[in-house]
């Protein structure tokens, strides 16, 4: 198992370094838990609810990583 944050969700990771930000709780605004923008608007929205924490950084590790391919990047 990965040692630190930076092993376990490399692509999250690198998009708050590099290229956007994300927002996690609650929001009266937006029914998502988790949510990753960039410059552009909104990368990634994810559920309502996650059982974890670490559900939740997964899904948005999984989904980022998606957003850089698109990207070729």
């Amino acid at each position: 198992m990965p040692n630190n944050f930076e092993e376990q969700y490399p692509y999250l990771n690198r998009f708050v370094e590099e290229q956007g930000w994300i927002e996690i709780g609650d929001s009266e605004y937006i029914d998502s838990f988790v949510r990753a923008y960039d410059l552009g608007g909104t990368v990634y929205h994810g559920k309502s609810s996650y059982p974890t924490m670490e559900a939740a950084f997964q899904d948005l590790d999984k989904h980022i990583k998606a957003y850089f391919e698109d990207l070729g990047i």
